[in-house]
């Protein structure tokens, strides 16, 4: 075990190495500088979405994942669940708390909840990984990668279902009523505005998620569809343009049976289940940790890929020079992201307060009781420090950055999202580093 100060610089150092890559971005996108101008970003960001991710993804998960890992390391999407979970505890103890303005109560439970367990993760594990004398041993970088990615998937279906109807506008402050339509249209153009207004201040910070965001709105995703069909005392109350959902969905042809009377509850669901986005749930990263899974517990097919003399050897060492590219890049595009400032806030510095200390300070704590309980009970792998660490920091990362890009198609909080992200990820660099090294502390101390 190393000393107390060798402990304090193997938490830091990681973290000041990724600093030092973003604050290349924030300097060379700075106005004074403008060499790197904030379209480059945009690009680069998809890049790292479509591309760079979805290499390392495949690359490192392929080759580690096995049958027998598969079952191993079932707790990793287990945790991440139990993590947010915990984190819409936490946030609906804020919302109570710090009594954030009403539209955004349910904007704070899931600001709380759900984190980063993609970039930031994948960023500082490689960046813990590069040296030689790390404390996880010679095969950190490929098995911490690979736990990582094990993790997308159940991230992805948290954001599309979960996150995406919490995230819809609040019913009292969106339909006001019919006689009021003046009104309505009023608030529609001030919403307008706004987002003319904040293309310029936020794009990197939707398309460091989702690329082509604009591409992905639909009639309702702006409307707070969910209450309006909830709030319907009867069938004969839900809307018209509610009703003819379902219709439009249904294969050509085929026509409803009105003779049978379907629960109301029934309809209702089936309507949510048609305006939920899952179509979206299949983008490169998760479709890169399906063929990677696929790939690495089917021992013939593994083997035909990574074989040292496999006729595919030239295509996964391209891949593997590709996904190379990924921290770096997604780190500059962070720090560009960080030269955009918060947007302006209606949310209140309390509540914004709350939200970062529940997040940043009292959620790992809680994380590391959870990881105790779940040594004790014999759910994690024996004797793998590496995999405890990952799984460690699904609870200490800022909120996931997808949030703000949901925000934006949702059309609701997005310049509070923009600045609750701002300031998480700048205090972030202080309580990671600081639950880095309670952590490695701890973990070497009683393993």
């Amino acid at each position: 075990m190393n000393s107390g100060g060798e402990d304090i610089l193997d938490a830091v150092l990681p973290i000041l190495k990724l600093l030092c890559i973003a604050g290349m971005g924030f300097i060379l996108s700075h106005p004074k500088i403008d060499m790197v101008p904030k379209s480059t970003y945009k690009i680069l960001s998809g890049l790292v979405f479509v591309l760079f991710l979805p290499c390392l993804i495949f690359i490192y998960l392929a080759q580690s994942i096995c049958l027998e890992n598969f079952v191993l390391w079932w707790f990793i999407p287990v945790n991440v669940v139990v993590s947010t979970a915990i984190g819409c505890i936490l946030g609906l103890l804020v919302a109570l708390i710090c009594r954030p303005p009403p539209q955004f109560f349910r904007f704070t439970i899931i600001m709380t909840a759900f984190g980063n367990t993609g970039y930031i993760p994948l960023a500082v594990v490689s960046s813990f990984c590069r040296n030689t004398d790390n404390p996880f041993g010679t095969d950190c970088s490929a098995n911490g990668v690979a736990y990582v990615s094990f993790s997308q998937w159940v991230s992805v279906v948290l954001a599309y279902t979960l996150v995406y109807h919490m995230m819809e506008p609040p019913l009292e402050y969106y339909e006001i009523g019919e006689e009021e339509e003046g009104v309505v249209e009023e608030i529609n153009e001030i919403v307008q505005e706004e987002h003319v207004d904040n293309c310029q201040s936020t794009p990197l910070l939707v398309e460091a998620e989702w690329p082509g965001l604009e591409d992905k709105e639909t009639e309702h995703c702006k409307t707070p569809f969910i209450a309006r069909l909830f709030n319907s005392i009867s069938l004969t109350n839900i809307p018209d343009d509610l009703d003819s959902i379902v219709e439009e969905n249904k294969p050509n042809g085929s026509k409803s049976i009105k003779c049978l009377a379907e629960p109301k509850m029934v309809k209702k669901m089936r309507i949510v289940a048609v305006n939920t986005p899952l179509r979206h749930i299949l983008q490169p990263p998760v479709f890169a940790s399906v063929l990677a899974i696929l790939v690495g517990i089917i021992p013939r097919l593994k083997s035909i890929v990574f074989s040292s003399d496999s006729p595919l050897e030239v295509l996964t060492d391209s891949l593997d020079i590709i996904s190379e590219a990924t921290v770096p890049s997604i780190m500059l595009v962070i720090g560009g992201m960080l030269l955009e400032g918060p947007n302006e806030s209606k949310l209140g510095t309390r509540t914004t307060v709350g939200i970062i200390i529940a997040r940043l300070l009292v959620l790992p704590l809680i994380g590391i009781g959870v990881l105790y309980l779940a040594d004790k009970w014999h759910f994690l792998i024996q004797d793998d420090q590496l995999y405890r660490f990952v799984l460690f920091l699904q609870y200490t990362t800022p909120s996931a950055i997808l949030l703000a890009a949901i925000a934006s198609l949702r059309g609701y909080a997005v310049g509070e999202a923009s600045a609750i992200l701002f300031w998480q990820h700048v205090f972030a660099m202080f309580s990671l580093a600081l639950y880095l090294f309670i952590y490695i502390k701890l973990s070497f101390v009683y393993s």
